[in-house]
């Protein structure tokens, strides 16, 4: 309005038809953005990751919840160590069960943890995370990987990333490495009575 020239005052019909213009070139634009986060949805894997819901997956992570007295983990060592030191901690950082396996060779090695401190005490449900020392004949440290295996429960996006639920814990779905259907359970056969 303040731009017009005031000899030739616009017309309020040119003016509500621009209003009604801006609007919809407006509308147009929020458009553009909701498909834009749509598309931005599906590449950042949600469609992939629904995917999942139901099939056991094996993916890289140091934490995974305790549930029931039970966590599980499986660590990789890249090669035959000569020091070995597994140590659980709390969401403090606090080391709270060490353990000395004497499994020492280079792969994948399955680890359980009862929940139990040094002491003993059961400590309670929550996440809990795995820090494996691993040295080789020279003294060099090892670089380990730590992994958590389970049926994926649930997805979850926020802020634009994605993740999966494996044994009640969240698991970014990019770090998955490996993917298996979960074996369909066969009722036992029965015979047929005779009489």
């Amino acid at each position: 309005l303040k731009n017009q020239d005031p000899t030739a005052p616009l017309d309020s019909n040119q003016f509500t038809q621009q209003l009604v213009q801006m609007t919809s070139v407006e509308q147009q634009l929020n458009a553009n953005d909701l498909l834009q986060q749509l598309v931005n949805n599906t590449s950042n894997g949600i469609t992939t990751a629904v995917s999942l819901i139901g099939k056991t997956v094996k993916a890289v992570r140091d934490n995974a919840n305790l549930t029931g007295g039970q966590a599980k983990w499986t660590y990789n060592i890249p090669a035959d160590a000569s020091d070995l030191k597994v140590e659980v901690l709390d969401a403090n950082g606090k080391v709270v069960h060490v353990e000395a396996p004497s499994d020492m060779k280079a792969g994948d090695h399955d680890f359980a943890w009862n929940g139990k401190d040094m002491t003993g005490t059961q400590l309670p449900d929550g996440p809990y995370t795995l820090r494996v020392t691993a040295k080789d004949g020279t003294g060099a440290q090892l670089a380990t990987t730590n992994y958590v295996e389970g049926v994926v429960t649930g997805v979850t996006q926020s802020n634009g990333a994605t993740s999966i639920t494996v044994n009640g814990g969240p698991v970014d779905w990019s770090k998955v490495v490996t993917i298996n259907q979960v074996a369909a359970t066969t009722p036992p056969a029965t015979t047929p009575a005779t009489s």
